[in-house]
């Protein structure tokens, strides 16, 4: 059976321009570049804060001037500014230093159990004007990439912020536990009923860029970097999405900042990208000398290659890699300069311990590369 999207996102995380998506273009840097000035200081409480989105999240809003507090297990060493307040307990269980207190806003980066979120919710609902939850596109109703529609180039975004969302399977049951998009759609809906008008769900794409240690970007700009024949897959008009961590987490402060409600797809740019586009793009953050070589799907599917498995952030054909972030340019998500993402990626990726990298499921490996690129080039005549 072929792997979904939302199947590599389970194991992952529980996962050139064209026409506008709402006719507002990119912005040319990130937030640092485009932003307002903070408003007044805000109380701020950050579920997480030591992960991957969470310590840009904390040294963000801590830079334009908001009071923040961390709810984490204690677990993970994180490079945070000290004047965090840092509050142990248990999303799962002890919530108790939460007890008692107030703050103006909430982000919860990390709600991945609709339980949790149920006491969460439940306990803040009265102390708390503003809740942000962090969710995914996953949560739509989407089965994501098969091999039938690898030859699908997509014009117009198909998923708007009203797109029907997971439903629950026969036989489930509240108290239950829930697929990954089921979840955050459970997670979702209790949020709104707990804040009604006074939340914001925030649905990311691929979230990618430095600190990310999943390999499902971060491949491509490390393989330019190693130069020489590249294997591209498939065909470069496919679109193309994905979010830069940095642009991501200062947009949803931002929100907090304004106090925002809604729902928004969080992820990018704000125009259509073609995958061909992106690799050119990525390639410009390295000075390594590469090519690029485009094999067919059809190709890749006979040699039993895979969309995300084989190819980071690659799934040809699928809606969710061109959804519709008009509401969210409009309310103020810029975007960094895809190369930017790249190098500042790729620096990461350097910084990694050998072993580590090799050990990751996602990207070829070079040997596995070199013999494809072979066969296919043999194939050719």
């Amino acid at each position: 059976m072929t792997p979904t999207r939302r199947d590599f996102l389970k194991t992952t995380g529980a996962m050139g321009a064209g026409l506008a998506l709402g006719g507002v273009a990119a912005c040319a840097g990130g937030a640092e570049d485009a932003a307002p000035a903070a408003p007044a200081p805000k109380r701020l409480l950050i579920f997480g804060g030591t992960g991957f989105i969470g310590p840009h999240t904390v040294q963000y809003a801590i830079d334009r001037g908001h009071q923040v507090t961390i709810f984490t297990r204690g677990r993970s060493e994180a490079d945070l500014p000290e004047q965090v307040e840092r509050l142990v307990g248990d999303r799962g269980g002890d919530h108790s230093a939460l007890e008692g207190r107030e703050w103006d806003v909430v982000i919860d980066n990390n709600g991945q159990d609709y339980r949790w979120v149920e006491t969460s919710t439940e306990l803040l609902k009265n102390s708390t004007q503003h809740y942000i939850y962090v969710s995914s596109i996953s949560a739509y109703a989407l089965e994501g990439f098969d091999w039938s529609r690898a030859d699908d180039v997509l014009y117009q975004p198909l998923v708007g912020v009203d797109y029907a969302l997971v439903q629950a399977p026969e036989g489930w049951s509240h108290g239950d536990p829930a697929a990954y998009g089921h979840m955050k759609a459970l997670s979702e809906g209790i949020v709104q009923a707990a804040f009604p008008g006074r939340s914001a769900v925030v649905r990311p794409g691929l979230i990618v860029g430095p600190g990310d240690e999943t390999n499902r970007f971060g491949y491509w700009p490390r393989r330019m970097d190693d130069g020489g024949e590249v294997l591209a897959p498939g065909r470069p008009e496919h679109a193309y999405q994905v979010i830069d961590q940095r642009d991501l987490t200062e947009w949803i402060v931002r929100l907090a900042e304004a106090q925002t409600a809604g729902v928004f797809n969080g992820t990018g740019p704000g125009e259509r990208l073609e995958f061909g586009t992106a690799l050119e793009q990525i390639g410009a953050a390295t000075d390594t000398p590469h090519t690029l070589t485009w094999v067919p799907e059809s190709f890749l599917e006979a040699q039993g290659l895979m969309p995300w498995r084989d190819f980071p952030s690659w799934i040809p054909g699928d809606p969710l890699m061109f959804v519709d972030v008009s509401a969210s340019v409009a309310a103020g998500l810029t975007f960094r300069p895809l190369t930017v993402t790249a190098r500042d990626a790729l620096e990461f990726e350097r910084s990694r311990d050998p072993e580590q990298v090799a050990a990751r499921p996602f990207g070829l490996t070079r040997e596995r590369e070199a013999e494809v690129l072979e066969a296919w080039h043999a194939a050719q005549g």
